[in-house]
C-alpha cells in the first residue's frame, strides 16, 4: 500500500492479473495487503456497517485502477493494487461526509477518485527521489480539500456525519471502562475505512490475518499501543472505544515492522515507538484541522511514517524492505 518506492517512468510487460484481481488488491492495499482475497474481507466488512459503503469502496478502487490503464501508469503497480487503495479512502470519506445516497456524491467521488491518480503520480515522482512512498498522502490531500470546501456548497453539503473528529476532553472526562477499551481495540482495525463499529474492526482483522499473520500481528500491537498510550494520557473514553485514537497506529506499526521495515527484533521497538507516537500526533492533529473545519483522516499515520522511514538510512540497525 501507500505508493511504491520509486516509480518507474516507462510502462512495464503486462501481468496476468484480471481487472477483478486488481480492484480487489486496491481496497486490500488499504492494509498494505496485495491479496484479492483480503479484499474481499473488507468489502465483506464495509457491508457489515452499510451496503453503500461497500459499494462505495469498490468504486473507488474500480476508478482509480481504470485511470491508472487510461494514463497507461506501469501494469505493475496497478496489478499490486496501488493506484486503488487511495481511491477506496476517497470514495469512502466523499460517502461518509457528503452523504452517501446523493447524486452529487457520486458524481464528486467519481472525480475524486481520478483526482488523486493524478496527485499519487506527482508525489511518487517528488518522494522517489528519496524513496519514501506516497502512504495515503494523496487520500489525506484529497479528502482534506473537499472537507474544508464542501460546507461552502449548498448543492453538495448535506451535513454529513462528524465520524473524524475526536471529541473534545471537556465533553467526555468518564473513566475507559473494560467494555470500551476492548470495542475500542477492534474499532481501530475499522476507523481506517471510517467505520467505528467493534465487529466491523474484527472483520478487517481477519482479512489481514488470511494475508500475513505477521502484519496481523503487527496491527494488534499498533492497537494496543495506542489503547494504552490513550489510557495513559486520559483521551476522551467514547473517542478511544470508537477507534478514533488508534487507527492511525495500527497503520504506523504494520509500515514499520515488515511493510517498509524488515521484520525483527529493532524494527518492532521501531514500530512500537511509532505506534505511540502516531497516538499523540492523533490528538494535536485534530486540535490544528478543528478551527477551519478540517479533519485528522491519516495524516498522523502519514507524518509518523515518513520521519521514521526516512531516518531509516541513518540507523544502521534497521533496514528497508
Amino acid at each position: 500500500m501507500n505508493g511504491s518506492l520509486t516509480e518507474p517512468r516507462t510502462p512495464a510487460p503486462a501481468q496476468p492479473a484480471s481487472f477483478v484481481q486488481e480492484v480487489l488488491r486496491g481496497v486490500a492495499q488499504v492494509d498494505f495487503m496485495p491479496h484479492a482475497v483480503t479484499g474481499i474481507f473488507f468489502i465483506g466488512a464495509l457491508a457489515a456497517a452499510g451496503w453503500e459503503f461497500a459499494l462505495y469502496g469498490l468504486l473507488g478502487s474500480v476508478v482509480g485502477t481504470a485511470t491508472a490503464y487510461a494514463f497507461g501508469i506501469d501494469r505493475t503497480l496497478v496489478s499490486a493494487g496501488l493506484r486503488g487503495f487511495n481511491g477506496t479512502l476517497v470514495a469512502l470519506s466523499f460517502a461518509v461526509f457528503l452523504g452517501a445516497r446523493h447524486l452529487s456524491t457520486v458524481l464528486l467521488a467519481i472525480g475524486g477518485c481520478i483526482t488523486v491518480v493524478v496527485i499519487t503520480s506527482a508525489l511518487a515522482t517528488i518522494l522517489g527521489t528519496w524513496d519514501i512512498p506516497t502512504f495515503t498522502m494523496p487520500f489525506c490531500i484529497m479528502a482534506s480539500v473537499m472537507t474544508v470546501a464542501a460546507p461552502n456548497f449548498s448543492r453538495v453539503w448535506h451535513g454529513g456525519p462528524d465520524l473524524a473528529a475526536l471529541p473534545k476532553p471537556a465533553v467526555d472526562t468518564t473513566a475507559l471502562d473494560w467494555e470500551q477499551l476492548w470495542h475500542g481495540f477492534f474499532a481501530n482495525f475499522g476507523q481506517i475505512f471510517f467505520m467505528p463499529q467493534w465487529y466491523v474492526g474484527l472483520v478487517f482483522l481477519a482479512g489481514i490475518t488470511v494475508a500475513s499473520r505477521v502484519a496481523a500481528a503487527m496491527a494488534c500491537v499498533g492497537s494496543a499501543v495506542a489503547l494504552f498510550v490513550a489510557w495513559a494520557m486520559g483521551s476522551p473514553a467514547k473517542g478511544v472505544s470508537e477507534g478514533l485514537m488508534g487507527y492511525n497506529s495500527v497503520l504506523v506499526a504494520m509500515a514499520l515492522c515488515g511493510v517498509f521495515l524488515v521484520t525483527g527484533g529493532w524494527s518492532f521497538g521501531y514500530a512500537v515507538l511509532g505506534a505511540a507516537a502516531a497516538t499523540g500526533l492523533t490528538t494535536a492533529m485534530a486540535a490544528f484541522f478543528a478551527p477551519f473545519g478540517g479533519h485528522t483522516f491519516t495524516w498522523p499515520f502519514v507524518l509518523t511514517s515518513l520521519v521514521f522511514v526516512a531516518a531509516v538510512p541513518a540507523i544502521p540497525r534497521l533496514r528497508r524492505t
